[in-house]
């Protein structure tokens, strides 16, 4: 499980704390946070503001995690994923305790990818390329 606020959260309350982060952080600012693949590029902004603003990883952990359950939550909502509990092997790999599963069974990291745009930066580490270059996506489903 993730943790948020000092309370851990699990793969069935990552839509939940998605949806509180977007709803404290748009009732200060008008940011775009409404879920679209362009919102990424908002998170991109809130993430490099975060390092230029010189804080380490511990002191925003909270708002790292948000900003992840936030990126996951974009998959799910456009993308077709469902939230998940990793596996042991999975955890050991991605160091996140959640994911999300593709239709295609593939499973990704958002958490971690926040935080590897937090540590690195860089247009390598962009959260909206992530999305837009993700194996696994639900088709679009042209109107017959």
């Amino acid at each position: 499980m993730g943790k948020q606020a000092g309370r851990v959260v699990g793969a069935s309350g990552m839509r939940g704390a998605a949806g509180e982060f977007v709803t404290r952080v748009t009732a200060r600012n008008r940011l775009p946070l409404d879920y679209s693949v362009a919102s990424l590029r908002v998170v991109d902004f809130l993430v490099d503001g975060l390092r230029k603003g010189g804080a380490d990883q511990e002191r925003v952990r909270e708002p790292l995690f948000a900003l992840g359950a936030y990126v996951g939550e974009v998959l799910v909502r456009r993308a077709g994923a469902v939230w998940v509990e990793l596996d042991e092997t999975q955890r050991a790999y991605f160091g996140q305790p959640v994911g999300v599963r593709m239709p295609d069974g593939r499973v990704w990291n958002p958490l971690g990818k926040v935080l590897n745009r937090f540590e690195a930066g860089g247009p390598e580490e962009s959260l909206q390329t992530f999305y837009l270059t993700l194996h696994g996506r639900a088709r679009r489903r042209s109107a017959a």
